[in-house]
């Protein structure tokens, strides 16, 4: 058997106690959510959501522990219905065994799992045969279920800070594992792995090897350098932090500055950004910067995304680096995105209203005694295919301009538009 010195050095400061957990305190400090459930000794379903190298399988395995629980483990990137199926059959034997265990099954990347294979594990949840923990770096709103999701509390994990990251280069050190490093060096490597504990501790293995081979007692930054070259060019040369650093790209594509965006969106390639989370970003600014000023936007951004899935590094950075100067370009709004935001204000603060009866569906017979659908106007069979007058909101809610075009782009033609049919609509009421 392999002796410990022989395990990655992820695996040999793998926290064995709450206490020995480095960040995440917003969860597991005392308190805290996390914390609770632990302290409760009774484990219940969860999501844990978050960047890669926060502590989610660590968390999971440290549940285990807590409740004395048998710990299955599953790669929803590698397994499927088989590996679903046995971890039923291990519970099951774990709980009418002799020792009557309790069964944790971890998924990790459980958002790689399509819907049959989420919906495999409701009917052992909800009987309470084991208990299921899933972790994802994607938005569970999104890629989870919504009947698993409404079964399971969703926990968010954040990037660990920068102190957090160099309490972890001192356990390093505290072990051992790697020779003393300069504060500067130090600096340049919390930075590169940027709230990402894997990557921190897998470049430490990688130093330590080095080091080794070239007998050194101490680390310094020009070494650095010199042995991991590129995968160390970094965000902060000027002090930012990656966030800061997409916030300055999407500021630039906001402010349509075609050469600043690819500036920062280079800039960010070359500090060893993932593409795909580059990809995400750009959506989001199609969504909320440009939205119908220039929908074709959106499709780009999709696209320049596709494209990169299909020709990987470096040729699919090109799709991206296009998306970027055509986003830069295009006109702006965030019509919709204030308007979606405002909505969304005033539904929570107003509740739930009743849909009204002319809108109602009425597949039924009984639906339709009962006026399902009744004085509905099919819009279609109106003059210019609109239903002048026709109310579509709630009974209480006076009608609201929550979206706004702006003049620019397509939207100077939408809010034609609409400005035309408010218009009908309020020749219709007198």
């Amino acid at each position: 058997m392999a002796t410990s010195t022989h395990q990655p050095l992820a695996e040999r400061l793998r926290p064995r106690t709450l206490g020995e957990v480095i960040g995440q305190q917003h969860l597991l400090g005392p308190g805290m959510p996390l914390r609770i459930a632990f302290e409760s000794g009774q484990p219940h379903s969860c999501i844990l959501w978050g960047p890669p190298g926060t502590g989610k399988t660590t968390i999971a395995r440290l549940m285990a522990d807590a409740f004395d629980a048998q710990f299955l483990s599953i790669s929803a990137v590698l397994g499927g219905v088989k590996d679903i199926r046995d971890a039923v059959e291990r519970a099951t034997a774990a709980r009418d065994g002799l020792e009557q265990r309790r069964t944790i099954v971890f998924v990790d990347e459980v958002h790689r799992f399509n819907k049959s294979q989420q919906d495999a594990f409701l009917p052992h949840v909800e009987s309470g045969l084991f208990t299921f923990i899933g972790a994802t770096t994607e938005n569970p709103s999104f890629e989870v279920n919504s009947a698993l999701l409404s079964r399971a509390a969703v926990y968010v994990l954040q990037p660990l800070g920068e102190a957090d990251l160099k309490k972890i280069v001192e356990r390093a050190q505290g072990i051992q594992a790697v020779p003393a490093i300069d504060a500067e060096a130090v600096d340049r490597l919390v930075a590169y792995a940027d709230g990402d504990a894997r990557r921190l501790l897998n470049t430490l293995e990688t130093l330590a090897v080095a080091a080794r081979a070239e007998k050194l007692d101490t680390l310094a930054d020009e070494w650095l350098l010199r042995v991991l070259g590129e995968r160390l060019r970094r965000y902060d040369k000027g002090g930012e932090q990656f966030y800061d650093t997409i916030s300055a790209l999407h500021k630039s594509v906001r402010g349509s500055d075609p050469d600043a965006a690819l500036y920062w969106f280079v800039r960010m390639l070359d500090g060893g950004a993932d593409p795909r989370y580059m990809a995400r970003r750009l959506v989001r600014m199609a969504s909320e910067d440009i939205g119908l000023a220039d929908p074709r936007a959106l499709r780009m951004a999709l696209d320049a995304a596709e494209v990169y899935e299909r020709l990987g590094t470096p040729e699919g950075e090109l799709a991206l680096a296009q998306c970027v100067v055509y986003l830069a370009v295009a006109p702006k709004s965030n019509a919709v995105y204030k308007a979606y935001n405002e909505v969304k204000a005033f539904i929570q603060s107003d509740g739930t209203r009743p849909v009204p009866m002319h809108l109602r569906n009425a597949p039924t017979k009984l639906m339709k005694q009962l006026d399902y659908g009744k004085g509905y106007r099919y819009a279609h069979d109106e003059e210019g295919g609109f239903a002048a007058g026709e109310s579509y909101l709630p009974e209480g809610v006076a009608p609201s301009a929550f979206y706004r075009p702006v003049e620019r782009g397509l939207e100077i033609r939408i809010a034609e538009k609409l400005r035309e049919l408010r218009k009908r609509n309020q020749d219709a009421s007198r």
